[in-house]
């Protein structure tokens, strides 16, 4: 089984900064691509952002220039920065991993459990 715990949200202003933290542990062999997924109430879940192992990345049109995904591949962890916050990205961000649990076997998708990211006007 395989574990992703994420950290870093909270209240901030708008305009303001998060940096948002995804550690994932448990009985990985590698991790294909991770993301950054969003809900806000009564919304469907969206993607915000994603990153291949390779570093390849990809961001939402509402997110392009003022969020950036990052990982350390060493450490099994994903990063996002947030700025320039607006009271729309107010939502529960979850990460997702994409693991392999040995060479060669198929990849199984994790969640993390969430954390509350809330942007005041």
């Amino acid at each position: 089984q395989v574990q992703l715990v994420e950290s870093g949200g909270g209240l901030v202003q708008a305009g303001g900064s998060l940096r948002l933290s995804c550690a994932a542990s448990g009985r990985i062999f590698s991790i294909d691509a991770m993301g950054w997924y969003r809900q806000a109430p009564e919304q469907q879940r969206e993607l915000v952002a994603s990153i291949t192992s390779g570093g390849n990345t990809n961001y939402a049109d509402s997110v392009k220039g003022r969020f950036t995904i990052s990982r350390d591949n060493a450490n099994n962890t994903l990063y996002l920065e947030m700025n320039s916050l607006k009271p729309e990205d107010t939502a529960v961000y979850y990460c997702n991993s994409n693991v392999r649990h040995r060479l060669g076997s198929p990849t199984f998708r994790y969640w993390g459990q969430g954390t509350q990211v809330t942007v005041s006007s």
